[in-house]
């Protein structure tokens, strides 16, 4: 039996926050514990809003924090053709779609159809573009149309038939419900893959054994368990902990800086007091 490897993976879309350092440092007491590996992965995919500067604070704030881990840091930017292999793969077996709506298109749809569905994110696609017809695809592609990828998802679900689980040490056993997300972009438009297939794609080939990542991405991990069947990868185990909160209840976001790490080490906290904050055992650290 391999030994269990955990991950953190940020987007380097704004600096780190204290929940950011909860997530990470939860996952690496966790392969601590368990005489596990411990990795980073820089989730870069989105050239618009990544940029190096945050990828570079992030690993400069996982040091400051105590953490170690296996080099070299995986980032996605740099193997974007995995995802597009990956992409291809559920291409040939006959479930993606192009998908040429705008999201103004969409909204519009969804507003004419009055009670669209919803899922865990909001209204869900309504489909407009499965049901195009193959000569009408066909003839929208030849023009250049700008188009994203989507899953078809009724015949995912027809074609793994068979009911998908995980586990979870937070909330117990689950029953995935891919429905929640429906015909989820696969690739977008812009970067050709899309944040569910490059995580999905990076837990598999970096052998990740269990997750352990926010509360937010929960319903997230539905869609990633018939990605996970489709694409012949494991189901790692996931640990969806809580989110830490403000003192108004509030969740932590990256855009309040007064809240990232590099903040509150400028103003004097320091690493340890950090982690004693969340009652960490100290042995597991190094100094920056």
């Amino acid at each position: 039996m391999g030994s269990l490897v955990t991950r953190f993976a940020p987007s380097p879309t704004g600096q780190l926050h204290k929940g950011h350092a909860f997530s990470a440092l939860s996952a690496f007491c966790f392969a601590c514990e368990t005489n596990g590996r411990f990795l980073v992965r820089i989730e870069d995919i989105d050239p618009t809003r990544s940029t190096r500067e945050n990828a570079d604070c992030i690993l400069e704030d996982l040091a400051w924090l105590g953490l170690r881990w296996e080099q070299p840091v995986r980032y996605q930017s740099e193997h974007l053709s995995d995802y597009t292999a990956a992409a291809g793969q559920l291409s040939e077996l006959g479930l993606l779609y192009p998908c040429f709506c705008t999201r103004s298109d969409i909204l519009r749809e969804i507003e004419q159809a009055g009670q669209a569905p919803h899922g865990s994110e909001g209204p869900l696609y309504p489909g407009t573009c499965r049901r195009l017809s193959e000569d009408e695809r066909i003839a929208r592609l030849a023009t250049g149309s700008p188009h994203a990828l989507r899953l078809d998802l009724e015949k995912a679900v027809a074609l793994i038939g068979a009911e998908l689980h995980w586990q979870d040490t937070f909330h117990g056993p689950q029953i995935a419900r891919p429905e929640l997300l429906g015909d989820a972009v696969i690739a977008r438009k812009d970067i050709g893959t899309s944040y569910h297939l490059a995580v999905v794609v990076d837990d598999g080939l970096q052998g990740v054994t269990d997750i352990v990542r926010g509360e937010d991405l929960f319903d997230a991990t539905h869609l990633h368990r018939v990605l996970q069947a489709l694409l012949g990868l494991p189901a790692p185990t996931y640990h969806h902990h809580p989110l830490l909160t403000d003192s108004q209840g509030h969740r932590l976001a990256k855009r309040d800086r007064a809240l990232t790490l590099r903040s509150m080490r400028e103003a004097g906290l320091t690493a340890k007091e950090l982690r004693t904050e969340f009652n960490l055992p100290e042995f597991f650290f190094v100094e920056a």
